[in-house]
């Protein structure tokens, strides 16, 4: 069984492998994978951009170049709309067409340079399909079609690669869901709202993030938020269920990575175990501190291997029951992780 070495990144083979079962195979047997969305979408551009600027140039009996050049400004427009108006309103009005703007910010703010990063990679492949057809039409008699086209692809090459590598980084995470931490509604307070900040610009290892609170506070959304930021910063990232953790800590390296994965809990830079314990109207605690550590130690005295995998690792834990708002089972999780040799200023608790 192949085992990823470290968890610095992706290797260009792995790429290469992605790359080749994106492209050969049905979707209604293999299933949908981000990197194949991500090519559809941007291919369903080029052809938003091509399509249109055929059809203006023989309706509207336009000069090929002007064509191009009216389809590209409309789709210019078009995300720029898409781009300014998520990011600076909310939508308040239950018309289909526009939304009313509202003057209400973000919990945590959208990553602006990222965002427009995208909108505008889209942008270039809108205009590629544009000036694609003004050079089926003109060939090489034209100039300013050629030198567009050539910047085009030179943007668009290194463009495309990073757009790709960071969805095989946020694919195999392996989220229940994809959302953005931007997205994040609930409420916080200012205090624990600085210790998601601080978490997501973390520069070492053996940082833990507890995250408590009853159904419907905004758990899981909010440690998935955390952790798909990280892996848009290309962090390998892996999220897991607490029942599938609880196997993964008895089995060896070898056993845990499937032919289909990159890397495993053991490999990865930041780890994210959610649904630990239930929350309201579940009041028991199903898993203890004490239950979980032997868990870890695999049910011997102790697995100084597994221990030191998870004092070191960055880790997410999801352990619910609003029965941590009065500090004592928070504690009891905190003197767990200092018990296993994490250092107490790398555990934050959060309280939602």
């Amino acid at each position: 069984m192949h085992i990823m070495k470290n968890s610095k990144g992706i290797s260009a083979k792995r790429i290469l492998q992605q790359l080749k079962a994106d492209l050969i195979g049905k979707d209604s047997h293999r299933g949908v994978t981000l990197t194949y969305a991500w090519l559809a979408n941007q291919f369903g551009h080029i052809s938003l951009g091509f399509i249109p600027t055929f059809l203006v140039y023989y309706l509207l009996n336009l000069e090929a170049l002007k064509a191009a050049l009216y389809v590209s400004i409309f789709w210019f427009l078009f995300e720029l709309y898409n781009f300014l108006g998520p990011l600076l309103s909310r939508r308040v009005s239950n018309s289909d067409v526009l939304f009313v703007p509202k003057k209400s910010k973000y919990i945590f703010n959208p990553k602006w340079l990222n965002v427009a990063f995208d909108t505008f990679t889209d942008v270039c492949f809108f205009l590629l399909g544009c000036f694609l057809f003004a050079f089926c039409i003109h060939k090489f008699n034209v100039n300013t079609v050629i030198i567009v086209l050539v910047v085009l692809v030179i943007y668009l090459v290194f463009a495309t690669r990073y757009w790709y590598i960071t969805k095989m980084y946020q694919f195999y995470a392996r989220f229940p869901f994809q959302f953005r931490l931007s997205q994040w509604l609930f409420s916080i307070n200012s205090v624990d709202k600085l210790k998601v900040e601080s978490f997501l610009g973390v520069k070492n290892s053996g940082n833990h993030l507890l995250i408590f609170g009853s159904l419907g506070a905004g758990k899981t959304s909010l440690g998935v938020g955390v952790l798909n930021e990280l892996s848009i910063k290309n962090n390998t990232c892996l999220y897991v269920n607490a029942i599938k953790m609880f196997n993964y800590f008895f089995k060896d390296e070898g056993d845990i990575l499937e032919s289909h994965e990159i890397w495993n809990w053991k490999t990865v830079d930041f780890l994210m175990i959610d649904d630990i314990n239930p929350s309201e109207p579940i009041q028991d605690e199903l898993i203890s501190p004490t239950k979980l550590l032997s868990f870890v130690d695999t049910l011997k005295l102790e697995n100084k291997k597994n221990r030191k995998i998870l004092k070191n690792k960055n880790v997410i834990w999801i352990l619910g029951s609003n029965q941590a708002l009065d500090g004592k089972n928070t504690n009891k999780w905190k003197e767990m992780l200092l018990h296993i040799g994490v250092e107490e200023h790398k555990i934050s608790t959060i309280n939602l």
